[in-house]
């Protein structure tokens, strides 16, 4: 009996090893599946006449974001190891500031990597696109943003607010998320809304009047 139920426990563990490999290769697919098409968009917008070289764009682009999700995640797993592991607050936020120093100085490697293989194959302004394209057009929607509120900012200011979300743009193409990205670009329009505000401009009462504007056309619709 013994023998019969050490057998059925072998048994159990060997259909649930492969249960677990089949739901991560599931998975794999899926997020290669994903990351392809994401891919495949964002050439299909740079206007690249040639097939070699438009598949090798697309695959480099793959490689990367395949890249970035290898870092994160194994920067959120020993964060979550910690969490487990760690009762000492202080302890946990100077190992997990490490981690976090290291997410970034890997990120930072991948990122010139990363463009100076697309370099070989795109112009500065298909270079521009691809960034824009992995950060879902979030710098030019709020540039365009920024202009409807603010019609009479000065050249100056226009410029560092595009200033601004390129720099956000830089770290938001290597976030592990949408939210993430997002949050990188927020993080930065607030830095947007200090320096006109320091410059005298009444930032409440500019969006209020921007959105009453927005208001009226609609109505006038």
């Amino acid at each position: 009996m013994k023998i019969i139920a050490s057998f059925f426990i072998v048994f159990l563990l060997a259909i649930n090893i492969c249960i677990a490999q089949n739901i991560d290769a599931s998975k794999a697919s899926s997020y290669t599946k994903t990351i392809t098409e994401r891919a495949n968009k964002i050439v299909q917008l740079l206007s690249i006449i040639d097939s070699t070289k438009f598949y090798k764009v697309q695959a480099i682009i793959i490689a990367q974001y395949k890249h970035l999700s290898t870092i994160h995640d194994s920067a959120n797993a020993q964060i979550k190891s910690l969490k487990a592991t760690i009762t000492d607050k202080d302890t946990l936020a100077t190992n997990t500031a490490k981690i976090e120093a290291d997410r970034m100085l890997q990120l930072s490697e991948l990122h010139k990597n990363y463009f100076s293989q697309l370099a070989y194959y795109l112009t500065a302004e298909q270079m521009i696109a691809v960034k824009d394209g992995m950060t879902y057009n979030i710098l030019p929607i709020t540039v365009k943003a920024y202009q409807e509120m603010l019609p009479n900012i000065t050249e100056a200011q226009k410029a560092q607010i595009v200033a601004y979300l390129t720099e956000a743009r830089e770290y938001a193409v290597d976030a592990e998320s949408s939210n993430k990205k997002h949050a990188w670009f927020g993080k930065y329009k607030g830095r947007i809304n200090n320096y006109l505000s320091a410059s005298g401009i009444d930032m409440k009462k500019a969006s209020q009047e921007w959105e009453e504007r927005i208001k009226a056309a609609k109505l006038a619709n």
